[in-house]
């Protein structure tokens, strides 16, 4: 067959349809990275707003401890620490006016990080307080730190019964 010169030239035919065949063009190439470029927007997006409520969520968790930390407090103490005295008092022992006279050697947090909002900032506390008179505000100023806001960049306090954001 390769006298008659069809063997060389059938091998190189296909080849070279191989090599057409192979890759990709460059438009398929920007085709495809667009499509993933959208996908990956959508997808970020939906990802941003998952975060935003795992740390509202993260927020009601952390007022809930220290809530139960200040209730232990209090039994021991007969009173709450003063807004001076603030959240501290729960790691370090006050030494200002009241005096704590049941103070435990460990404190009632082991942790100082859950005195911090996930968002790095200190959780504000007041006592009494001017929502509950009767015992002690506790919130987190929001993603914004600052008062007041909507959404993720509203307050989240302990004087609402569902402890959500925007209080």
């Amino acid at each position: 067959m390769e006298d008659e010169g069809k063997g060389p030239m059938r091998i190189t035919r296909r080849n070279e349809a191989r090599r057409q065949t192979a890759g990709f063009t460059l438009i398929e190439i920007m085709a495809v990275v667009l499509i993933m470029g959208m996908l990956m927007a959508l997808v970020g997006v939906n990802i941003a707003n998952q975060i935003d409520k795992a740390r509202v969520a993260t927020t009601n968790a952390q007022i809930t401890q220290l809530e139960s930390a200040l209730e232990f407090y209090r039994m021991d103490n007969g009173r709450y620490p003063n807004t001076s005295q603030g959240l501290d008092a729960l790691i370090n022992k006050p030494s200002g006016k009241p005096e704590p006279r049941a103070y435990p050697p460990g404190g009632y947090l082991k942790k100082r990080n859950v005195l911090l909002d996930p968002w790095g900032e200190p959780f504000q506390y007041q006592s009494p307080g001017s929502h509950n008179i009767h015992a002690f505000d506790l919130w987190s100023l929001g993603a914004d730190a600052s008062p007041g806001g909507d959404g993720v960049d509203g307050d989240i306090g302990n004087w609402s019964g569902d402890l959500e954001g925007g209080a």
